[in-house]
């Protein structure tokens, strides 16, 4: 898949209103959900224990943490999108977030994205970014919400 390439507001432009853009799948393994449940300190068992999870849980095995699968995100966008010319770029803000379905253990994602809406704010861009993370094994969604981005192109 060949990324889109960015380099001002003007390349934007085109996109309005249109997909920019999907991402290759990334599998979330018992080992990812793990690494994040340290990370978060959330080690709630039907994240990280998969014995318990066999028996106990209505999926019969772990399922990854909501925001384990929207932290992939950034990495998600990346392959997407490539925004050139930048002297910086901020997250300012998420939205209408919502958590579908779980991931399960070993499942993996990928990322649809389209431009909602683009503003000029005077040597900064502010994208909005409707996205939708679905799974692989059942192509159904898992989240989907509206990701902000502020870019400060070179002048």
């Amino acid at each position: 898949m060949e990324k889109v390439i960015i380099e001002s507001y003007e390349d934007f432009l085109p996109f309005v209103g249109k997909e920019i853009g999907t991402s290759d799948y990334v599998q979330i393994d018992q080992d990812r959900i793990n690494l994040f449940a340290d990370a978060t300190l959330d080690h709630q068992w039907i994240h990280v224990d998969t014995e318990r999870a066999k028996v106990e849980s209505p999926f019969g095995q772990t399922i990854a943490h909501g925001y384990l699968t929207l932290s992939l995100l950034p990495v998600l966008w990346d392959q997407i999108i490539d925004v050139r010319n930048l002297e910086r770029m901020m997250n300012y803000g998420m939205d209408k977030m919502k958590f579908a379905q779980p991931v399960l253990s070993g499942q993996s994602v990928r990322m649809t994205t389209k431009l909602q809406d683009i503003a000029n704010l005077r040597g900064a861009i502010r994208t909005t970014i409707h996205f939708a993370i679905e799974v692989k094994e059942t192509g159904k969604k898992t989240l989907e919400g509206l990701a902000t981005f502020i870019y400060y192109f070179k002048k």
